[in-house]
């Protein structure tokens, strides 16, 4: 077993796992686990590499300020590197980037600022150039620029690419990247081109990056928007060197998040977003292969990180990534059967405090309060709030005391538009089908519903 002196000993001579279950035709695949690094991904290498670098040129004073803008987890290996070191950090997320890892950032420190993810390269809200300016106007600071740093891909270059290559046994015929900074993909190539030039280079880029299409003709078409956290752009980074890329593969979203969700049934590895879109192109590639070639892709951050999203059944399917039966009416509205076990609820007798606390758990503003299966009354927010306002001692109270007994009711044939005018009242839609409860449809139903409308009209 290793001895660390500090964690960031730990960073890097990660495991190597072969695939054994999913399928890879005459091809064998491994996995390089990255995701075993202290702070959870591939980029804690990158983090310490670039602080080094910039301690060795005199480009940090001790007790510094760091600036950075990350979609993923370089502002983890950053957080967790400068809190080891003594450093401020300062980082620069787009708004798409999962909870865990924002209160993760916050837990070692981080200073946050949240900007848009929908807008491009020269927008003052694009989230680089946000961070530069607030580089630029903050004293003592450092601008990270892991876009432009080669301290970035030099970590791969000597460690990651030489620890693949020793535990290959010196037979690598594919290595299968992403680009998010461009880092690790030039890095890799620049390594594998002295000692293997055979080796081939395959990209795995989300479904709206310009980057596959670049690599198939060599021009930039117009970038669209992806769920996937960590990769893709909608511009070639400076450090990317994409020239030893012969093949590349565009993955959706819905792809990624299956394939990420099937490593983990199959082969017990919980692996974050971007990892399901490289393992899915390297599945893609394996099983295309006419001849048997060892092939490599790379598990880039943990799974844990994305617990509430793409393994969270509810969250996936409110995104349109889990296919439910379809009715044509307004069943397809409701994101939580009751008939599923997955409605929150609360009991008559139940306490305020009960139902408060259920509210939090599950981010809901009201609650339907079921007796013997059946709905009697609704409780929402408002309700708690003129309860206890006055005195708190009535969070012990029962929710039958407070709770509303105005229900609306309405059947799976009412339209939309009826729903909306219900739920614009303030009251909630309580559906019932065949004489049975079916599911509360909320506001948030009806915006997933409209929502995934919209995108299947755009398709």
């Amino acid at each position: 077993m290793q001895k660390a002196d500090t964690v960031l000993d730990l960073i890097g001579s990660t495991p190597l796992l072969k695939v054994q279950k999913m399928y890879t035709g005459k091809c064998e695949l491994f996995l390089k686990l990255e995701n075993q690094n202290p702070g959870g991904s591939i980029k804690d290498r990158v983090a310490l590499s670039m602080i080094n670098a910039a301690e060795r040129e005199g480009k940090i004073l001790p007790g510094g300020t760091l600036v950075e803008a990350t979609a993923g987890n370089t502002g983890l290996g950053l957080a967790l590197v400068a809190a080891q070191k003594g450093y401020k950090l300062i980082l620069v997320i787009p708004d798409k980037m999962s909870q865990e890892k924002v209160l993760h950032l916050k837990a070692l420190g981080t200073q946050i600022v949240v900007t848009r993810s929908d807008v491009e390269k020269g927008h003052p809200e694009y989230y680089q150039d946000m961070a530069e300016r607030i580089a630029k106007e903050t004293p003592g600071s450092f601008y990270i620029n892991q876009f432009g740093n080669p301290a970035n891909p030099a970590a791969h270059e000597k460690t990651t690419a030489p620890e693949i290559w020793e535990q290959m046994e010196h037979r690598v015929d594919a290595v299968v990247c992403g680009v998010g900074s461009g880092g690790t993909i030039t890095g890799l190539s620049r390594f594998f081109s002295r000692v293997s030039p055979e080796t081939e280079f395959v990209l795995a880029d989300p479904s709206g990056s310009v980057l596959a299409g670049y690599i198939k003709d060599k021009t930039l078409g117009k970038a669209g928007s992806w769920f996937v956290e960590g990769i893709g752009e909608d511009f070639i980074p400076s450090i990317a060197d994409l020239s030893r890329v012969t093949k590349a593969y565009t993955i959706g979203d819905a792809q990624s998040f299956a394939t990420a969700r099937e490593l983990l049934r199959s082969e017990g590895v919980l692996a974050g977003s971007s990892s399901g879109t490289l393992v899915a192109a390297a599945l893609r590639y394996c099983r295309e292969s006419d001849t048997p070639k060892r092939v490599v892709t790379i598990v880039a951050d943990s799974g844990n990180k994305y617990l509430s999203k793409m393994f969270n059944d509810f969250w996936m399917a409110d995104h349109g990534f889990l296919s439910k039966t379809a009715f044509g009416d307004l069943r397809d509205l409701v994101g939580r059967p009751y008939h599923e076990g997955s409605v929150c609820s609360v009991k008559p007798a139940d306490t305020l405090m009960t139902a408060f606390m259920r509210m939090r758990l599950h981010e809901y503003a009201q609650l339907p309060v079921i007796e013997e299966g059946k709905v009697v009354g609704i409780l929402d927010e408002s309700d708690i709030l003129l309860a206890v306002h006055k005195d708190p001692a009535n969070y012990r109270r029962p929710v039958s005391a407070h709770m509303t007994h105005n229900l609306v009711t309405v059947q799976p044939a009412a339209t939309v538009e009826e729903i909306t005018a219900i739920l614009g009242k303030g009251l909630a839609g309580l559906l019932y089908s065949e004489g049975k409860f079916y599911g509360l449809i909320t506001k948030v139903d009806l915006l997933n519903y409209l929502r995934r409308e919209l995108l299947g009209k755009k398709e």
